[in-house]
């Protein structure tokens, strides 16, 4: 038995059919072209710029760090040049005295051994490597400074009331609204002038 074949056109539902495809393509429609809006922006695109130089950068400062400033300092009698393989035995594994009587000669050994180290190599390199980036991108601001109207490196200096930390260029304070040229100690000289006639 074959079923009959209904034909949408002769359906009662066919507009209502016809209208929800159009109205789910509308939407459609309307959600790319906010999706492209949004992912086409200029801070988007810039953002995504950044983190891909970012990315690149670090590779070359892990790089400097690794291959150029660190071998000059092993020569120094508490670093080696290999600065991640330093760490401290804080509880033995149940192997320790089986590796050539000697301990572990790798982290990786220690680790397997299940015993507790204390890798203060990986930590000294970390903090050397963010030293490096910090430096590196100390430099490249200052020659950007050097070569550009508009300063990226903001001087602050301290409020001279609240103390805290404020732009140099700032007429008043952002957190105390004092103002910084000395407008508040003539103000309260005036009044205490004024006070002191009162009474």
């Amino acid at each position: 038995m074959s079923r009959p074949r209904i034909r949408l056109e002769d359906s009662e539902d066919s507009g209502l059919l016809q209208h929800a495809g159009e109205e789910v393509m509308e939407r459609g429609k309307k959600m790319w072209t906010g999706f492209t809006d949004w992912a086409l922006q200029d801070n988007i695109l810039e953002v995504a710029v950044g983190l891909i130089i970012a990315a690149a950068f670090t590779s070359v400062v892990t790089s400097f760090v690794s291959d150029i400033l660190l071998p000059p300092l092993s020569l120094l009698p508490f670093i080696n040049r290999n600065l991640d393989e330093k760490f401290a035995i804080l509880r033995r594994g149940p192997g320790y005295n089986q590796t050539d009587g000697i301990g572990y000669n790798t982290l990786q050994q220690a680790a397997e051994d299940g015993a507790v180290v204390l890798a203060y190599g990986a930590f000294f390199n970390k903090m050397l490597n963010l030293f490096g980036v910090g430096m590196a991108l100390y430099i490249i601001a200052t020659i950007y400074d050097s070569m550009s109207t508009e300063s990226i490196i903001k001087t602050t200096v301290k409020c001279r009331y609240c103390k805290k930390r404020i732009s140099g260029k700032a007429q008043r304070c952002i957190n105390c609204t004092s103002w910084q040229d000395g407008r508040e100690d003539k103000i309260g000289d005036r009044n205490g002038d004024r006070m002191g006639d009162a009474m």
